[in-house]
């Protein structure tokens, strides 16, 4: 199908409420109908015996799903891993690291709350130092992103938890750069990458951070729950979380690294499964494929954001080069504790809106973020604008 299919309505893929202008795919993705039929009929054979299903046919399906997930990132497949998501691969890498009392952790004022609370828990218990890189708002120049990060560290910098977008505020970190300057001074990254496969060109060869951690369930539109964690060929010494029967099985039967990760007890595989359909489904839309979705999902976050400062005239968190297929702005008023903000309540409750409306006590600010996925339209951003003209005045 050619880009002219958008008139077609794309959005008859999904089955999201039409009642509800959905604008917020960046916080748990949705997953079109033939995707979860998909998993269905994979449940449906599994079922039908489940230790034919996972002694078997399943552990093809996992070794497939690897390598296409693998091959969509440039990674090596050999130091692939599944996880349910981007939260569990840092726990992964914090639980794993040998770091402790006089070492030093880097992370920003805008990582995702639930990965800070996870390096703060592992501070607590190995006694490392965490060092905050405070990230400039409004964002107008990679420099200042990266002079920030940079500024914190030091010869006791043994990790840097860097974004490839921040989630609460849908800004593009400069990670390339990045992961090559900490790479040069000797500093391993794990790059959060929750924000990554779907949603902007990923080349984990290329970027030869130590860990990459990434959701599939947001922007490749996976079913719930399919993430992954990539270490690098010298860092395969790091252990699940859960240790179960790859501790003690024979290195006969394969690498340890994957005889741990592959199994860790039983759970629902299905999502990961699904991987590969979901990459040639929604690849095929498009005579571009994922390149094209990308682009166009990033312009129409573009056209969104425009229209909005032009009819709002909300002022965005960062400048234009920053954004990918989110983008947010600064709401006034200070951040309310806990969420939800009752702004976002109201938008939902009286406007039929589903947009995140966020306080970030780092910054002492409230944002307002946007996704772009190929079901959304720019009429129903006109009708945010028009609901945040009514409700903010």
């Amino acid at each position: 199908m050619s880009s002219g299919g958008l008139e077609l309505g794309l959005s008859k893929l999904w089955q999201l409420d039409p009642d509800i202008v959905f604008l917020n795919h960046g916080s748990f993705g949705a997953s079109p109908m033939a995707v979860l039929d998909h998993q269905t009929e994979l449940r449906a054979i599994m079922e039908s015996d489940p230790v034919n299903f996972i002694d078997g046919q399943g552990r093809e399906l996992w070794a497939e799903a690897i390598t296409r997930l693998s091959g969509f990132l440039n990674a090596d497949p050999n130091g692939m891993a599944f996880v349910a998501n981007a939260t569990t691969g840092v726990n992964t890498v914090l639980s794993s690291l040998d770091i402790g009392i006089g070492d030093e952790v880097v992370v920003t004022d805008t990582t995702y709350q639930a990965c800070r609370n996870a390096v703060d828990h592992h501070s607590s218990i190995k006694g490392f130092s965490v060092k905050v890189a405070n990230i400039p708002i409004p964002l107008t120049s990679k420099h200042e992103a990266i002079d920030a990060v940079l500024s914190q560290v030091g010869s006791n910098t043994k990790l840097a938890m860097i974004d490839t977008v921040s989630s609460p505020t849908g800004i593009r970190m400069p990670f390339e750069e990045l992961v090559e300057i900490l790479n040069g001074r000797g500093v391993d990254t794990l790059l959060d990458a929750a924000h990554g496969p779907g949603l902007i060109p990923l080349d984990i060869s290329r970027l030869n951070a130590a860990f990459v951690t990434g959701n599939c369930h947001k922007w490749l539109c996976t079913p719930k729950g399919s993430a992954f964690l990539h270490a690098r060929s010298d860092k395969l010494h790091i252990r699940p979380l859960v240790i179960s029967h790859g501790a003690t099985l024979p290195e006969k039967l394969g690498p340890r690294f994957r005889l741990e990760f592959d199994w860790t007890g039983t759970v629902d595989p299905t999502a990961w499964m699904c991987i590969p359909f979901a990459i040639d489904h929604l690849g095929s839309l498009f005579e571009g494929g994922w390149d094209e979705i990308i682009s166009r999902n990033h312009h129409m976050a573009l056209a969104a954001r425009s229209l909005i400062i032009d009819r709002v005239g909300l002022q965005p968190v960062c400048s234009e080069e920053f954004i990918t297929s989110m983008a947010a702005f600064i709401i006034p008023g200070s951040p309310h504790h806990p969420d939800p903000d009752p702004l976002h309540d109201l938008l939902y409750r009286a406007h039929g809106i589903q947009v995140p409306v966020q306080g970030w006590t780092n910054h002492a600010a409230r944002y307002l973020r946007i996704s772009s996925h190929l079901y959304n339209d720019l009429g129903q951003y006109r009708r945010l604008s028009e609901a945040l003209i009514h409700e903010l005045g």
